[in-house]
C-alpha cells in the first residue's frame, strides 16, 4: 500500500497551486489509488466528467438558494479533484499525451470563466444592482489576460529561440519535499512554505475562495476580490512578461 501510495504521489505536481496543493491533489491521489486500476476509467474521461461537473456546479450558482449555493460548493470541488487525478493518473500509467493536456487546460479556463460568470449573474439577481456582473467580467478579462500573455511571450521567445520552451520548462521544474516517503517535519516545512501561494490568485485559490462564498452566501464581497486581484495580477504579469521580452531574459513566470 505505502509503496503504492508513493507513485501515486510522485505524479502529483511539485509546484501545484495553493489549496490544491496540500486539499484537492491529495484527495486525488487517495481517490486514484482505485481509479488507477480500473481500465475503462481513462484520463481523458476524468476530464471530460470534471468539466461536466463543473458545468452543473455553474448551473447550481445560477439557479441560486442555500441549497443549489452549497451543492455547487461540494460540486466545484468534486470538479477540481477530477482535474487533479487525470494527470496524476496519466503520468502514473505513463500514458500522457498533449492532447490530454490541451484540453484539460482549455476546460480549466472555461470553467473559471463559467463559475465567476455565474457568480456576477447571481450576485445580481440578490441585489438588483449590475455590479457583480461588471466585477465578474474584470475578474475573467484579467485572469484570461493572464494566460494570453503567457502564450504571446511564448511565441515571441520561441519564434527568436527554439529551444527556449525547453530552457523554461528546466527552470520550472521543482523537487518533491513533501509526501508519504518524507517525515512529519518535512511535512510541516512544505504544508507553511505552500501557504504564501494564496497569493497568487490562480485558480487554486478560487476553487477555495468562490466555494466559501456560496456556503456563506457572500458573492458580493468575493467578486471583488477576484476583480482586484486579476486586475493586478494580469497588468503586472502581462508588463513583466514584456520587460522579459525586452530584455532577453530568460525568467520563470507563473501563469
Amino acid at each position: 500500500m505505502t509503496s503504492k501510495l508513493t507513485q501515486l504521489w510522485a505524479t502529483k505536481t511539485p509546484d501545484d497551486e495553493w489549496w490544491s496543493s496540500f486539499i484537492t491533489s491529495p484527495l486525488a491521489i487517495v481517490s486514484n489509488y482505485g481509479a488507477v486500476e480500473i481500465s475503462w476509467i481513462t484520463p481523458n474521461r476524468i476530464t471530460a466528467a470534471s468539466f461536466v461537473v463543473a458545468i452543473v456546479a455553474a448551473i447550481g450558482i445560477i439557479v441560486g438558494g442555500t441549497g443549489w449555493f452549497i451543492a455547487a460548493a461540494i460540486l466545484i470541488h468534486v470538479s477540481h479533484i477530477l482535474d487533479c487525478m487525470d494527470g496524476q493518473m496519466a503520468r502514473y500509467r505513463r500514458v500522457s499525451s498533449p492532447v490530454g493536456s490541451y484540453y484539460d487546460r482549455l476546460t480549466d479556463q472555461v470553467q473559471v470563466s463559467l463559475w465567476f460568470g455565474a457568480a456576477g449573474y447571481a450576485a445580481y439577481v440578490q441585489t438588483g444592482n449590475a455590479t457583480p456582473i461588471f466585477l465578474a467580467m474584470i475578474g475573467i478579462a484579467f485572469y484570461g489576460l493572464r494566460g494570453y500573455a503567457k502564450y504571446i511571450s511564448l511565441e515571441i521567445e520561441t519564434a527568436r529561440d527554439p529551444e527556449y520552451p525547453a530552457k523554461m520548462a528546466r527552470l520550472k521544474r521543482a523537487e518533491t519535499t513533501a509526501g508519504v516517503a518524507f517525515g512529519l517535519r518535512a511535512n510541516l516545512k512544505w504544508f507553511m512554505k505552500e501557504q504564501r501561494k494564496v497569493l497568487a490568485f490562480d485558480e487554486g485559490v478560487f476553487i477555495f475562495m468562490l466555494s466559501a462564498a456560496l456556503i456563506f452566501d457572500q458573492l458580493i464581497p468575493m467578486l471583488w476580490v477576484f476583480a482586484a486581484s486579476q486586475l493586478f495580477w494580469g497588468i503586472s504579469k502581462s508588463w513583466l512578461r514584456g520587460q522579459n521580452i525586452g530584455k532577453n531574459r530568460k525568467t520563470f513566470l507563473q501563469k
